[in-house]
């Protein structure tokens, strides 16, 4: 995060949109070994690992993020793994320049088996903010099909994908918005997330082939004409 938003405050960069979950990750191909009607002790210990390395709201990660927002003076949207309770939440977070944390955005309904591990939002928790550079807002993942979230948005924090369709949706989201659309996406090959797993001796991943492709980006930005200004970017982290 620290390297990534030093690039592109270098490159003149004002806001720097993080995908979902970036920290502390999106579980890929985990399914905490559930089944209906059942779990394992092995899936229960690979949660209780996962919810270790959630953050707190306010906590010493939040103040990492702002410090990093701080430095650049830029600001950052970026997703990530809230942890209230014993409840584990899909949240963006939102830094002005001077490393302020300005509010939150916890996923509404998480998508599909995603419900297994995450909790759900609430209205609540959509915030519009007045900046120097406009309104700033967010929606996450298949967020963007609620009709009620996306006129209020200027920053959208994605989850990985390289589905051509996200570039469509946000194509037309933009318009009907009548704002800028900047779509985050993770980029990373399967063979990252097999060593990976590999090396800390997790499951879940062993049926996976090294060689084999995985999310590879598509981040892009929309104006609100619908008239592409960047991306779709497949070609690695950096536009």
């Amino acid at each position: 995060m620290r390297t990534l938003t030093a690039d592109a405050a270098a490159q003149g960069a004002r806001l720097v949109v993080f995908p979902e979950a970036f920290v502390s990750s999106y579980p890929k191909g985990l399914d905490f070994g559930a089944r209906v009607g059942g779990r394992t002790p092995e899936g229960r210990r690979m949660y209780r690992r996962y919810f270790d390395s959630a953050v707190d709201v306010p906590g010493p990660a939040v103040d990492a993020l702002g410090d990093a927002a701080r430095e650049h003076a830029v600001y950052l949207v970026i997703g990530v793994i809230e942890r209230e309770g014993g409840t584990l939440y899909c949240t963006v977070l939102f830094f002005d320049p001077d490393g302020r944390l300005m509010g939150k955005h916890r996923k509404l309904m998480p998508t599909a088996m995603e419900r297994l591990v995450w909790g759900m939002g609430d209205g609540s928790t959509l915030p519009v903010f007045d900046t120097p550079i406009g309104k700033l807002g967010a929606v996450i993942c298949w967020e963007i099909t609620c009709r009620s979230c996306a006129p209020r948005c200027m920053a959208r924090a994605f989850s990985s994908t390289a589905r051509p369709r996200w570039t469509i949706a946000i194509h037309g989201r933009a318009p009907c918005s009548t704002s800028h659309s900047r779509a985050a996406a993770s980029c990373f090959r399967r063979f990252s997330i097999y060593a990976a797993a590999t090396a800390r001796g997790l499951p879940g991943h062993s049926r996976r082939r090294p060689g084999d492709g995985a999310d590879r980006g598509g981040s892009v930005i929309v104006n609100p004409q619908g008239v592409l200004l960047a991306g779709p970017n497949y070609d690695g982290e950096r536009s």
